[in-house]
């Protein structure tokens, strides 16, 4: 694969994961027109990182103020966002903390609309289980929720919507190209029976021809920029 190709594969990366000093960097350095605004990836970033620390409160205020119709119309992107925001003031609550504000905002923010889908209020029923049993003793599936999985998923989930509004891919090509690759040599060993090596170079090494052998021939290893 030609380094042109795998640089354009490494900012898009960079882009839809939220790095916008790597971004624009890694743009300047490769010569290559940014594949989004600056600001952008940060807005993006900057609501990532509000929900990866637990601090959903100034996440919801800044994606309303980024763009109020992406929770306006995405009616479980807002539960999630609120039930997260309730498993944090629980995990503040316990042990013997007082359970009142999340009690609070579980009636006034969440109740109202977990009874509009079978989903909600089974999600909204297994958080408020978190005030009642001792979190040292909790079942696994209810014990997942104070795991910081249940933040990258919400996280993911946001970082989804707000590229779709900003009508971006939601998923690095270089995602796509590893999956294509991994079915591809899965069919090829069901389907012909053919023997293939464990590993087989992706050919990310930027070798494009007599480029490379000139690098080789220098002792240098191929570089991934131009």
């Amino acid at each position: 694969m030609r380094r042109s190709a795998i640089n354009a594969l490494i900012l898009d990366y960079l882009t839809l994961a939220g790095y916008p000093n790597a971004a624009a960097k890694f743009s300047a350095e490769a010569n290559l027109a940014p594949h989004q605004p600056t600001s952008a990836i940060e807005a993006r970033q900057k609501i990532q990182a509000y929900i990866h620390r637990g601090d959903i409160e100034s996440a919801i205020h800044t994606l309303n103020d980024y763009d109020p119709s992406i929770l306006d119309k995405d009616e479980p992107l807002h539960f999630a966002l609120l039930r997260l925001q309730l498993v944090e003031l629980i995990r503040k609550a316990q042990p013997g903390g007082d359970i009142g504000p999340a009690l609070e905002f579980a009636q006034t923010q969440l109740g109202p609309k977990a009874p509009r889908t079978p989903q909600f209020l089974e999600d909204l029923e297994k958080t408020m289980s978190l005030l009642v049993f001792d979190h040292d003793k909790l079942d696994p599936s209810i014990a997942t929720l104070l795991k910081p999985r249940l933040r990258e998923e919400v996280a993911g989930k946001v970082n989804t919507a707000m590229l779709q509004r900003q009508h971006q891919r939601h998923d690095a090509a270089i995602r796509h190209l590893v999956q294509m690759r991994a079915w591809s040599e899965e069919t090829v060993r069901k389907e012909t029976k053919k023997s293939l090596p464990a590993r087989i170079d992706l050919g990310l090494d930027g070798s494009d021809g007599s480029d490379n052998h000139s690098r080789a021939g220098n002792g240098l290893d191929p570089m991934v920029t131009t």
